[in-house]
Protein backbone atom coordinates (compact mmCIF):
# COMPACT_ATOMS: atom_id res chain seq x y z
CA UNK A 1 0.00 0.00 0.00
CA UNK A 2 1.44 3.51 -1.41
CA UNK A 3 -0.19 6.55 0.23
CA UNK A 4 -0.06 9.43 -2.94
CA UNK A 5 -1.97 12.04 -1.38
CA UNK A 6 -4.10 13.25 2.10
CA UNK A 7 -7.45 15.54 1.31
CA UNK A 8 -6.27 18.07 3.55
CA UNK A 9 -5.35 21.34 1.78
CA UNK A 10 -1.99 23.21 2.56
CA UNK A 11 -3.12 26.61 4.04
CA UNK A 12 0.55 28.02 3.15
CA UNK A 13 3.29 26.55 1.31
CA UNK A 14 5.61 24.00 2.88
CA UNK A 15 8.65 25.48 2.91
CA UNK A 16 10.16 23.33 5.68
CA UNK A 17 8.98 20.37 4.31
CA UNK A 18 10.13 21.16 0.92
CA UNK A 19 13.63 21.93 2.60
CA UNK A 20 13.78 19.01 4.71
CA UNK A 21 13.40 17.13 1.29
CA UNK A 22 16.12 18.82 -0.77
CA UNK A 23 18.43 18.35 2.14
CA UNK A 24 17.90 15.02 2.60
CA UNK A 25 18.57 14.62 -1.88
CA UNK A 26 21.46 16.47 -1.86
CA UNK A 27 23.10 14.64 0.93
CA UNK A 28 22.26 11.45 -0.47
CA UNK A 29 24.01 12.59 -3.61
CA UNK A 30 26.91 13.83 -1.63
CA UNK A 31 27.37 10.95 -0.22
CA UNK A 32 28.18 8.41 -3.30
CA UNK A 33 30.29 10.77 -4.93
CA UNK A 34 33.33 9.30 -3.31
CA UNK A 35 32.03 5.51 -3.84
CA UNK A 36 28.37 3.33 -3.94
CA UNK A 37 25.92 4.28 -6.46
CA UNK A 38 22.93 6.17 -7.37
CA UNK A 39 20.59 2.96 -6.61
CA UNK A 40 22.59 1.14 -4.15
CA UNK A 41 23.46 4.39 -2.19
CA UNK A 42 26.72 4.95 -0.41
CA UNK A 43 30.04 3.10 0.44
CA UNK A 44 30.26 1.52 3.93
CA UNK A 45 33.27 3.88 4.65
CA UNK A 46 30.50 7.17 4.34
CA UNK A 47 28.25 5.25 6.02
CA UNK A 48 30.45 4.43 9.00
CA UNK A 49 31.97 7.90 8.85
CA UNK A 50 28.36 9.30 8.88
CA UNK A 51 26.15 6.98 10.59
CA UNK A 52 25.08 6.76 14.32
CA UNK A 53 26.02 3.46 15.23
CA UNK A 54 24.70 2.27 18.72
CA UNK A 55 27.58 0.95 20.45
CA UNK A 56 29.40 3.93 20.25
CA UNK A 57 26.65 5.95 22.26
CA UNK A 58 26.67 3.44 25.09
CA UNK A 59 30.45 3.07 25.41
CA UNK A 60 31.48 7.26 25.59
CA UNK A 61 35.30 7.41 24.35
CA UNK A 62 34.60 4.21 22.14
CA UNK A 63 34.42 4.02 18.27
CA UNK A 64 33.28 1.73 16.05
CA UNK A 65 34.00 1.68 11.37
CA UNK A 66 34.05 -0.61 8.74
CA UNK A 67 37.00 -2.42 7.75
CA UNK A 68 36.85 -4.01 4.29
CA UNK A 69 37.93 -7.74 3.91
CA UNK A 70 37.29 -10.95 2.51
CA UNK A 71 35.23 -14.05 3.30
CA UNK A 72 36.62 -17.37 3.01
CA UNK A 73 34.82 -17.80 -0.04
CA UNK A 74 36.66 -14.53 -1.47
CA UNK A 75 33.78 -12.38 -1.36
CA UNK A 76 34.16 -8.85 -0.14
CA UNK A 77 32.61 -8.06 3.26
CA UNK A 78 32.78 -5.42 5.85
CA UNK A 79 34.18 -6.22 8.89
CA UNK A 80 33.24 -4.03 11.90
CA UNK A 81 36.19 -3.08 14.03
CA UNK A 82 35.65 -1.63 17.63
CA UNK A 83 38.29 0.33 20.07
CA UNK A 84 38.81 3.08 22.84
CA UNK A 85 39.31 6.03 20.66
CA UNK A 86 38.48 7.25 17.56
CA UNK A 87 40.13 6.81 14.28
CA UNK A 88 41.42 9.12 11.99
CA UNK A 89 38.63 11.17 10.43
CA UNK A 90 35.68 10.32 13.07
CA UNK A 91 33.46 12.81 13.63
CA UNK A 92 32.22 13.06 17.21
CA UNK A 93 29.53 10.71 18.22
CA UNK A 94 26.94 13.95 18.79
CA UNK A 95 27.44 14.99 15.32
CA UNK A 96 26.45 11.49 14.09
CA UNK A 97 22.63 11.88 15.56
CA UNK A 98 22.81 14.50 13.29
CA UNK A 99 24.30 13.77 10.61
CA UNK A 100 22.70 9.87 9.95
CA UNK A 101 19.03 11.63 9.78
CA UNK A 102 20.19 12.90 6.58
CA UNK A 103 21.80 9.98 5.26
CA UNK A 104 20.09 6.60 3.04
CA UNK A 105 21.34 3.29 2.26
CA UNK A 106 20.02 2.99 -1.02
CA UNK A 107 17.73 5.21 -3.95
CA UNK A 108 14.30 2.83 -2.82
CA UNK A 109 15.34 4.21 1.14
CA UNK A 110 15.38 7.64 0.32
CA UNK A 111 12.17 7.48 -2.37
CA UNK A 112 9.88 5.70 0.18
CA UNK A 113 10.92 7.88 3.10
CA UNK A 114 10.40 11.56 0.97
CA UNK A 115 7.12 10.43 -0.56
CA UNK A 116 6.05 10.00 3.61
CA UNK A 117 7.33 13.14 4.54
CA UNK A 118 5.90 14.87 1.17
CA UNK A 119 2.43 13.81 2.18
CA UNK A 120 2.17 13.68 5.91
CA UNK A 121 4.82 16.63 6.40
CA UNK A 122 2.80 20.18 4.83
CA UNK A 123 -0.34 19.76 6.97
CA UNK A 124 1.77 18.82 10.52
CA UNK A 125 4.15 21.79 9.60
CA UNK A 126 0.92 24.05 8.85
CA UNK A 127 0.01 23.17 12.55
CA UNK A 128 2.95 24.53 14.11
CA UNK A 129 4.47 26.53 11.87
CA UNK A 130 7.75 26.77 10.61
CA UNK A 131 10.54 26.73 13.80
CA UNK A 132 8.26 24.41 15.70
CA UNK A 133 8.17 21.95 12.73
CA UNK A 134 11.73 22.03 12.55
CA UNK A 135 12.16 21.27 16.24
CA UNK A 136 9.92 18.70 16.18
CA UNK A 137 11.33 17.12 13.39
CA UNK A 138 14.93 17.46 14.74
CA UNK A 139 14.03 15.68 18.38
CA UNK A 140 11.64 13.56 16.90
CA UNK A 141 14.53 12.18 14.72
CA UNK A 142 16.86 12.08 18.47
CA UNK A 143 13.78 10.25 20.03
CA UNK A 144 14.11 7.50 17.23
CA UNK A 145 17.76 7.44 17.98
CA UNK A 146 17.41 6.97 21.36
CA UNK A 147 14.80 4.40 21.65
CA UNK A 148 17.25 2.28 19.14
CA UNK A 149 19.74 2.28 21.39
CA UNK A 150 18.02 1.59 24.23
CA UNK A 151 17.05 -1.26 23.09
CA UNK A 152 19.82 -2.55 21.21
CA UNK A 153 22.79 -0.71 22.96
CA UNK A 154 25.82 -3.45 22.31
CA UNK A 155 24.46 -3.24 18.00
CA UNK A 156 27.49 -2.18 16.02
CA UNK A 157 25.03 -1.84 13.11
CA UNK A 158 25.12 1.60 11.45
CA UNK A 159 21.76 3.36 11.79
CA UNK A 160 20.93 5.96 8.83
CA UNK A 161 18.20 7.62 7.09
CA UNK A 162 15.39 9.89 7.91
CA UNK A 163 12.58 7.29 9.08
CA UNK A 164 12.55 8.19 12.27
CA UNK A 165 12.09 11.76 12.47
CA UNK A 166 9.20 10.87 9.73
CA UNK A 167 8.14 8.70 12.20
CA UNK A 168 7.26 11.21 14.67
CA UNK A 169 5.53 13.28 11.83
CA UNK A 170 3.28 10.39 10.93
CA UNK A 171 2.36 10.17 14.93
CA UNK A 172 1.82 13.91 15.02
CA UNK A 173 -0.62 13.85 11.84
CA UNK A 174 -2.49 10.83 13.32
CA UNK A 175 -3.28 12.77 16.14
CA UNK A 176 -4.00 16.14 14.46
CA UNK A 177 -6.33 14.26 11.74
CA UNK A 178 -6.84 10.57 12.44
CA UNK A 179 -10.07 10.88 10.03
CA UNK A 180 -8.21 12.12 7.46
CA UNK A 181 -8.54 9.55 4.36
CA UNK A 182 -5.26 8.66 2.16
CA UNK A 183 -5.57 7.92 -1.67
CA UNK A 184 -3.27 4.76 -1.75
CA UNK A 185 -2.15 2.84 -4.52
CA UNK A 186 -3.05 -1.03 -3.39
CA UNK A 187 -1.38 -4.07 -4.76
CA UNK A 188 -3.01 -7.48 -4.60
CA UNK A 189 -1.40 -10.03 -6.47
CA UNK A 190 -1.65 -8.86 -10.03
CA UNK A 191 -4.26 -5.97 -9.40
CA UNK A 192 -3.21 -2.51 -8.86
CA UNK A 193 -5.78 -0.22 -7.59
CA UNK A 194 -6.44 3.00 -6.02
CA UNK A 195 -8.73 3.69 -2.92
CA UNK A 196 -9.17 6.06 0.08
CA UNK A 197 -7.93 4.51 3.27
CA UNK A 198 -8.82 6.88 6.70
CA UNK A 199 -5.09 7.83 8.20
CA UNK A 200 -5.97 5.64 11.51
CA UNK A 201 -5.79 2.65 9.81
CA UNK A 202 -3.06 3.25 7.34
CA UNK A 203 -0.43 5.00 9.69
CA UNK A 204 -2.11 2.44 13.22
CA UNK A 205 -1.47 -0.54 10.92
CA UNK A 206 2.27 0.98 9.98
CA UNK A 207 3.05 1.46 13.25
CA UNK A 208 1.73 -2.08 14.26
CA UNK A 209 4.35 -3.58 11.80
CA UNK A 210 7.28 -1.87 13.07
CA UNK A 211 6.40 -3.11 16.55
CA UNK A 212 5.60 -6.57 15.07
CA UNK A 213 9.01 -6.64 13.05
CA UNK A 214 10.82 -4.91 15.71
CA UNK A 215 9.79 -7.88 18.08
CA UNK A 216 10.42 -10.71 15.82
CA UNK A 217 13.87 -9.28 15.69
CA UNK A 218 14.44 -9.08 19.35
CA UNK A 219 12.93 -12.64 19.51
CA UNK A 220 15.31 -14.07 16.73
CA UNK A 221 18.35 -11.23 16.36
CA UNK A 222 20.47 -13.73 14.50
CA UNK A 223 17.87 -13.83 11.21
CA UNK A 224 15.28 -10.79 12.20
CA UNK A 225 15.52 -7.42 11.91
CA UNK A 226 16.72 -7.35 7.89
CA UNK A 227 18.97 -4.79 8.76
CA UNK A 228 16.09 -2.04 9.74
CA UNK A 229 15.97 -0.12 12.85
CA UNK A 230 11.99 -0.94 13.42
CA UNK A 231 12.54 0.67 17.41
CA UNK A 232 14.10 3.85 15.66
CA UNK A 233 10.65 3.91 14.24
CA UNK A 234 8.39 3.00 16.87
CA UNK A 235 10.53 5.77 18.85
CA UNK A 236 9.73 8.43 16.58
CA UNK A 237 6.34 7.73 16.01
CA UNK A 238 5.63 7.67 20.35
CA UNK A 239 7.45 10.97 20.23
CA UNK A 240 4.95 12.07 17.89
CA UNK A 241 2.16 10.88 19.66
CA UNK A 242 3.28 12.24 23.01
CA UNK A 243 4.90 15.61 22.19
CA UNK A 244 2.40 16.94 19.20
CA UNK A 245 -0.10 18.79 21.80
CA UNK A 246 3.14 20.79 22.94
CA UNK A 247 4.20 22.45 19.36
CA UNK A 248 0.77 22.34 17.36
CA UNK A 249 -0.90 25.63 17.38
CA UNK A 250 -4.08 24.87 15.90
CA UNK A 251 -5.45 21.77 13.28
CA UNK A 252 -7.30 22.07 10.37
CA UNK A 253 -10.95 20.75 9.87
CA UNK A 254 -11.19 17.69 7.83
CA UNK A 255 -12.40 17.81 4.35
CA UNK A 256 -14.80 15.82 2.06
CA UNK A 257 -14.10 12.46 0.80
CA UNK A 258 -11.42 13.10 -2.18
CA UNK A 259 -12.49 12.18 -5.88
CA UNK A 260 -11.35 8.97 -7.14
CA UNK A 261 -10.90 8.76 -10.84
Amino acid sequence: MFPLKDNIPNERFPFVTVVLVALNVIAYLLSIRHGGSFFGGPSSTTVFHDAAIPFDFSHPGDYCTGIAATEAFGNPVTEVVCKHGSFPGQIPTWQTAFTSMFMHGGFLHIAGNMLFLAIFGPNVEDAMGYPRFIAFYLLGGLAALAAQVAVDPNSTAPTLGASGAIAAVLGGYIVLYPHARILSLVFIVFFVTIIEVPAVFLLGFWFLEQVLFGSAGLANPAGGGGGVAYFAHVGGFVFGLLAIRLFAKRSKPEQPRLPVY
